[in-house]
């Protein structure tokens, strides 16, 4: 399971299949960060991680320099589009120790190493598809605000109409 950060600081853990859908996505976001679109605390976030690896948030922020409140703003962006992702500790009996200074910071190609080729677009229009058929039944405004990544107005009704999606009652959309 991949552990993703999505809209408004949900974390969303993703099946590999659910993962190669969103790989995509995730690389084109870590693009932009290595290029400075999400900030320049961002791009020597994921600059530091891709030159010395997986390392603990603290080990992350002292190595950049940053405060810890700039710190977490561009963690954050960064979790929430995809381009890093954090591992929490197991504690023993299986509980997960979410301190967010203890948890691994990897960038998404570091975590994912199975690249999947696909326009930005197909990627997301995937990622719904998914989310419906986990979710069985939506109301069809729903899945526009299940992610960071911006779903355009009329990406259900398109997918309704090249049957990815369908209406099973007014209002309401299902996967084929």
């Amino acid at each position: 399971m991949q552990p993703l950060k999505i809209h408004k600081g949900k974390l969303l853990l993703l099946s590999h299949e659910a993962a190669l859908v969103a790989d995509p996505l995730c690389r084109d976001a870590l693009d932009r960060a290595e290029d400075g679109e999400l900030g320049p605390d961002a791009q020597r976030i994921v600059a530091s991680i891709g030159a010395s690896g997986p390392r603990s948030a603290d080990q992350v922020r002292t190595a950049v320099g940053l405060p810890a409140p700039a710190f977490r703003a561009a963690r954050e962006r960064l979790e929430s589009e995809g381009a890093i992702v954090a591992r929490y500790p197991v504690q023993p009996g299986g509980q997960v120790e979410q301190i967010r200074r203890s948890a691994t910071l990897a960038r998404w190609d570091q975590s994912f190493t199975q690249r999947r080729k696909a326009p930005l677009q197909h990627a997301l229009d995937d990622l719904v598809v998914l989310g419906v058929r986990a979710a069985v039944v939506v109301q069809e405004d729903e899945p526009k605000t299940w992610f960071t990544w911006p779903i355009v107005y009329d990406t259900v009704r398109r997918l309704l109409e090249t049957g990815r999606l369908v209406r099973p009652g007014a209002g309401w959309v299902a996967a084929a």
